[in-house]
């Protein structure tokens, strides 16, 4: 996502100073395809190669300079994602990326209650049920280890603005048990007092509705370089959609269920009252 934005920007820059991509080629002692590359963020920076840039295109304050200079330096870096390469497929490590960089995630959940607001136990046991082989011990608490660590996207200042909304059935599914299950109610309850926290609960006797299909994310960014993205998890894969089509399509079956389902103020009262016939 640093790759995409500095590309974005250096873009404009190149365009505002009436610099052809064959003449920035040439200045960073390259080709036409390799500033297009760059521009698009498909491959990394050289420090020297954005300096060199800068310069032609004119830029000479050296707070900016520095600013850009230092993205380019950002971008080439690993995430922190990375020593969990382990235990998560090359598609789901752009999603963390993402994640991480994102100011507003409104996501759709069926099956399973949303990874920013599980609890450890709840995690674990869906960390067993991964497909294509059981997980070791030590691999299950990487899984947790890795949730915890993403969930600082909620504590970290400011933090990340979540709105889930989740079919009803996601909460009467017992998984890990019915100790789990009710945990992870009340740290649901804990999770909707918070103020950049939003949940809204489809009743499992409503009608149905267009979202019905599967599970998706839409991930905002605070960056006007950087294009909203809808993600949609597979079992095996993963699509990342940034077309203008696709996102108003997702947006607007979220913006639907925000309209149609039970106001967010209603979630902890839903809650409370499946809790109280678990126990």
């Amino acid at each position: 996502m640093l790759r995409i934005m500095l590309g974005a920007h250096l873009r404009r820059l190149r365009e505002r100073s009436g610099v052809t991509r064959s003449d920035a080629g040439w200045a960073i002692r390259s080709s036409e395809s390799k500033i297009s590359r760059l521009e698009l963020g498909r491959v990394g920076f050289k420090e020297r190669d954005v300096d060199d840039l800068l310069t032609l295109y004119g830029v000479t304050d050296p707070a900016e300079r520095e600013r850009l200079l230092k993205l380019a330096q950002d971008a080439n870096n690993r995430g922190w994602w990375h020593r969990y390469g382990g235990i998560t497929p090359d598609w789901f490590d752009a999603y963390l990326g993402l994640e991480a960089a994102a100011e507003l995630i409104r996501t759709y959940e069926v099956q399973f209650v949303p990874g920013l607001l599980q609890t450890p136990e709840y995690t674990r046991a869906v960390a067993r049920l991964t497909p294509g082989g059981e997980r070791t011990d030590a691999e299950v608490e990487q899984v947790v280890a890795l949730r915890r660590t993403r969930q600082q996207v909620l504590e970290r200042e400011p933090p990340l603005r979540l709105w889930a909304v989740m079919e009803e059935s996601v909460l009467w599914r017992p998984i890990g048990g019915a100790q789990v299950e009710r945990e992870q109610l009340g740290a649901l309850i804990e999770a909707v007092r918070k103020p950049n926290i939003t949940l809204q609960i489809i009743p499992t006797g409503s009608a149905g509705h267009p979202a019905m299909g599967g599970a998706f994310s839409v991930l905002r960014f605070p960056e006007p370089d950087l294009p909203d993205i809808v993600y949609l998890e597979h079992l095996t894969s993963a699509l990342y959609l940034d077309k203008p089509d696709d996102l108003d399509a997702y947006t607007h079956i979220l913006d639907a269920l925000a309209v149609s389902g039970p106001r967010p103020q209603e979630a902890e009262a839903q809650l409370a009252a499946i809790l109280r016939r678990l126990e």
